[in-house]
């Protein structure tokens, strides 16, 4: 009975239409609504919230849209802000998922400081066998920036990649992998942790 709950939920409902894209579809939805803030205040009316499910072709009615906007409307300012919007549509992950999430992220910011960045990753990603890098025509600081950008939120690609933003990325990934044994071993591979 529980799974016909969450399949009423609007917001379950948005968040499996996105999963369904694969785990890039979150990272989408978000690249749609950069697209349509056109004062770049990064938040939306319900408006252009509406606009931006419709554009993405996410199939939710109005009041279904409304109700997604009043939930993620924490201040009832009538407006939302990308940021707690994704936060609110990301998947929920278990705790064995977080800690070697960021069990991940604390060996690639070798600083400490919370943020990666490319100082952080001399030393522990090699970026010599990219092929550009080979080519000759990027050089290692290049290499480092476009692997940073893969980790970034899409309307603030600053070099620096925080934990939550890493979080969000893997959020994306631990969607689309049922198995939290599977998850944690892919990850424990992916860095050699």
């Amino acid at each position: 009975m529980a799974s016909d709950t969450k399949a009423t939920d609007p917001l379950e409902v948005l968040r499996q239409q996105c999963l369904a894209r694969g785990a890039a579809g979150i990272k989408g939805l978000a690249r749609t609504f950069r697209i349509m803030d056109d004062d770049g205040s990064k938040s939306l009316d319900l408006q252009e919230f509406i606009k931006g499910l419709e554009d993405y072709g996410v199939v939710v009615s109005r009041e279904e849209a409304r109700q997604i906007f009043i939930l993620c409307d924490k201040d009832g300012s009538g407006t939302i802000n990308f940021d707690e919007f994704l936060e609110n549509l990301r998947p929920p992950m278990s705790s064995a998922r977080i800690s070697v999430i960021g069990q991940a992220f604390k060996k690639l910011d070798r600083t400490g400081d919370g943020v990666v960045t490319v100082e952080d990753l001399r030393g522990v990603y090699n970026g010599s066998q990219h092929p550009k890098y080979k080519s000759g025509e990027w050089t290692e600081e290049q290499v480092f920036l476009t692997f940073l950008s893969s980790f970034e939120s899409p309307n603030d690609k600053d070099g620096k990649v925080t934990q939550e933003e890493f979080i969000n990325y893997y959020s994306g990934v631990s969607a689309s992998i049922d198995s939290d044994g599977h998850f944690v071993t892919m990850m424990q591979n992916a860095w050699k942790l």
